[in-house]
């Protein structure tokens, strides 16, 4: 299946066919891992457990922030 790159605000993008979307259980507001690999650009559904720990990973940094800068020192 081909596509093209279009231009989207000051960046550039892809559309992705609504089938391949389907197959995959993808919808728009979904995060995707891009991955460079092999001359080529792989994108992965991200893991909803990944996506939860570093989520609860930033919440603990940002509450224990001066506690972490202090055992940084």
């Amino acid at each position: 299946m081909n596509t093209t790159i279009r231009k989207i605000g000051n960046s550039e993008g892809v559309i992705i066919p609504k089938e391949i979307l389907d197959r995959l259980g993808l919808k728009a507001g979904d995060s995707v891992e891009i991955r460079e690999q092999d001359g080529g650009i792989h994108l992965m559904p991200e893991q909803a457990d990944l996506a939860e720990q570093l989520k609860a990973a930033r919440v603990g940094m940002e509450k224990y922030r001066i506690a972490l800068r202090e055992l940084a020192k």
